[in-house]
């Protein structure tokens, strides 16, 4: 089922007509809302997912639902060969105008408990796959004198850290250098980039690994008391903002990280500080529950 109407939107219909949008982990949750509000504003949007089957269905939802051009595509950003490869294919269709780096993985694990096999789950995504990416169309933009706008979709993390999720925290850290490191060197040469640090936007696939068995903010429900306006966020809300980065109408912006969280950065401390109270039983439920939501995962991915 599709998330948004056009009277979810604040822009005019067309506005990016003429854009080809690539989103990475683009077939669920913030991906696919913010894939679906570009093909509703009249962009050719292609997203990216190693469960192929998913990304394609999703494609195949918000076209019909639009009549947009939407593609999905089978790619695991971890591997370098395998994302030239669907950029190639990709560029056979046309340049790329924009690109969302939205491909995520994460979970909260006391930190003493994490395996090098772990952190790298996290660490070959974010961190590395993004980078990866952003190369690869970098290179083709470059080449090619053309502009583009590149968002990343970070965390206020960034910021303050990022207790009981630090690969994760590392990860978008680093995303948030190199935000700021390209908008000053690719930035003169017609490539911006900006980043947006959402708070609590419940979606199934992070909630089951971040608030296993429910809690604060499960499905949307009991919102972290420490945020200012005493709710999670909307999906069109972040989907507004992610069009107005993308869109050249925001060409003066560069090298910026907004968050979009209700002001809840601003009280300081980790999102999951409060893991603090845990003791070894609540861990080892944390840790079976995860484990289960990986597995499920796992059985539909293509790539």
């Amino acid at each position: 089922m599709t998330e948004l109407t056009l009277d979810d939107l604040m822009f005019k219909p067309g506005l990016m007509k003429g854009q080809r949008i690539l989103i990475t982990g683009g077939g669920t949750g913030l991906g696919k809302v913010m894939a679906e509000a570009c093909a509703m504003l009249g962009a050719e949007v292609v997203i990216w997912g190693r469960r192929g089957n998913i990304v394609q269905e999703t494609a195949k939802e918000i076209a019909d639902a639009h009549g947009a051009k939407v593609t999905g595509m089978a790619c695991d950003i971890r591997v370098p060969e395998a994302i030239h490869d669907a950029m190639d294919e990709v560029w056979a269709g046309g340049a790329l105008t924009g690109l969302v780096n939205n491909a995520a993985g994460n979970f909260i694990s006391r930190t003493e408990d994490l395996s090098p096999r772990g952190f790298d789950a996290i660490a070959n995504i974010v961190f590395r796959g993004s980078f990866f990416v952003t190369l690869d169309a970098g290179k083709r933009w470059l080449a090619e004198g053309r502009h583009a706008s590149v968002v990343s979709i970070l965390t206020a993390w960034v910021w303050h850290g990022g207790p009981f999720t630090v690969p994760s925290a590392m990860s978008k850290a680093g995303l948030n250098v190199m935000t700021q490191s390209l908008a000053v060197e690719w930035g003169g040469r017609g490539v911006r980039f900006n980043a947006i640090a959402p708070g609590p936007f419940p979606t199934e696939g992070a909630w089951a690994r971040l608030n296993p068995g429910g809690g604060v903010g499960a499905n949307g429900e009991k919102p972290d008391p420490t945020i200012p306006l005493g709710r999670n966020g909307e999906m069109r809300e972040l989907a507004n903002l992610a069009v107005y980065l993308l869109d050249p109408g925001s060409a003066y912006v560069n090298g910026q990280t907004i968050a979009i969280d209700g002001g809840g950065h601003l009280r300081g401390g980790g999102g999951f500080a409060r893991l603090s109270e845990w003791g070894d039983a609540e861990w080892e439920a944390a840790r079976n529950a995860i484990k289960g939501a990986n597995e499920k995962d796992r059985a539909q991915r293509t790539v």
